[in-house]
């Protein structure tokens, strides 16, 4: 019976020291590349997880999703020269991660609720729509298979809206053909700059329905997506699935 005692130890102590073994912490890979020193990393397995922007000459890190949030990559055209505005977005497109100030702070941008690209329409296009999304001169600009156009403000913010600012007055014509005075005031009229995304049908089309257009930095601005020349960094998201998974013999 000594023997069958001295096998039992020895398997308590191996149970034993795999329950206190230190897990194996999930694999790390860059999944963008912007340039030759800014790129973002991705920790957690099946190309999900948390998202770490690096930039190496500015020496900036901001971990912009943490591991349990779950992020997953972008699949469509991905272009971003820009450097000062950074906009990331994730598998579905429906919403951003964005910077101002070179990838230093991080806040949140999204599609503006009645800005869509038919009136009364959806307020976004769904994953299956887009066909890429390109962030440049500060701007992004999320295009769809239709060939719709989603962007975000010029860099700059409407100083008529900032605190003290005199406020927009504009026109209307009522359902009575009537017009009358409105007036968008102070801390109104959407947020800041970079922090929301209308169609351009919405803002500048024949038919044009939202008060964004009434902002001095969406005056003006692009029908298309403006060409991307030089481009040094990646078109597309890239990550492998199987790293950091066991082979299975």
């Amino acid at each position: 019976m000594k023997p069958i005692k001295n096998t039992l130890l020895f398997v308590g102590i191996v149970l034993l020291t795999a329950c206190h073994a230190k897990p194996k912490p999930p694999p790390t890979q860059v999944v963008y590349r912007f340039d030759d020193h800014r790129y973002l990393e991705l920790t957690g397995y099946h190309c999900e997880g948390g998202l770490r922007y690096i930039d190496t000459e500015r020496n900036i890190q901001h971990q912009i999703y943490d591991v349990s949030d779950g992020y997953r990559i972008f699949t469509k055209t991905f272009i971003h020269p820009s450097e000062r505005y950074i906009a990331i977005t994730s598998y579905e497109g429906g919403g951003f991660a964005i910077s101002k100030d070179y990838g230093k702070s991080w806040d949140g941008a999204s599609y503006s609720p009645g800005g869509g690209a038919i009136k009364y329409g959806a307020s976004y296009p769904i994953r299956e729509e887009i066909e890429s999304f390109t962030v440049v001169n500060d701007q992004g600009f999320m295009l769809t298979k239709k060939g719709e156009l989603y962007l975000s403000s010029k860099p700059f913010d409407d100083p008529r809206l900032e605190p003290g600012g005199s406020g927009i007055e504009y026109t209307i014509t009522t359902g009575k053909g009537k017009t009358q005075k409105e007036l968008i005031r102070p801390g109104e009229g959407g947020g800041a700059w970079g922090e929301n995304y209308l169609s351009w049908n919405s803002i500048l089309g024949p038919d044009s329905w939202t008060i964004y257009a009434y902002r001095s930095n969406f005056q003006n601005i692009p029908n298309k997506v403006p060409k991307v020349k030089n481009y040094k960094g990646w078109d597309h998201m890239r990550c492998n699935p199987d790293l950091g998974l066991e082979k299975q013999q």
